[in-house]
């Protein structure tokens, strides 16, 4: 007897990417130029190594977010941090 529910949790797969990767070819497919080839030519070999790397398509993005936000991150922005005053 076949489950079909169990394998509704497994990634969407196109070729040999994660389809998520793929929207980068559709944006080629509306948008033909030469850059925009490049772009996502660079767009998908950069997922298939994060993917031959063991990262999927969400935790490569998440990586990808952590890296660009660098290593100090305050809890709250400049302007949310009350100056100190003296009511003396």
């Amino acid at each position: 007897m076949d489950i079909h529910w169990r394998n509704t949790q497994k990634p969407v797969r196109f070729l040999f990417l994660d389809a998520r990767a793929f929207f980068g070819v559709i944006l080629f497919l509306v948008h033909a130029r030469m850059w925009v080839f490049v772009l996502v030519c660079f767009y998908i070999f950069m997922f298939w190594l994060f993917e031959k790397r063991g990262l999927s398509f969400e935790s490569a993005v998440r990586a990808i977010r952590c890296w660009a936000l660098g290593r100090r991150r305050p809890a709250n922005s400049r302007r949310a941090i009350r100056n100190m005053v003296d009511f003396s």
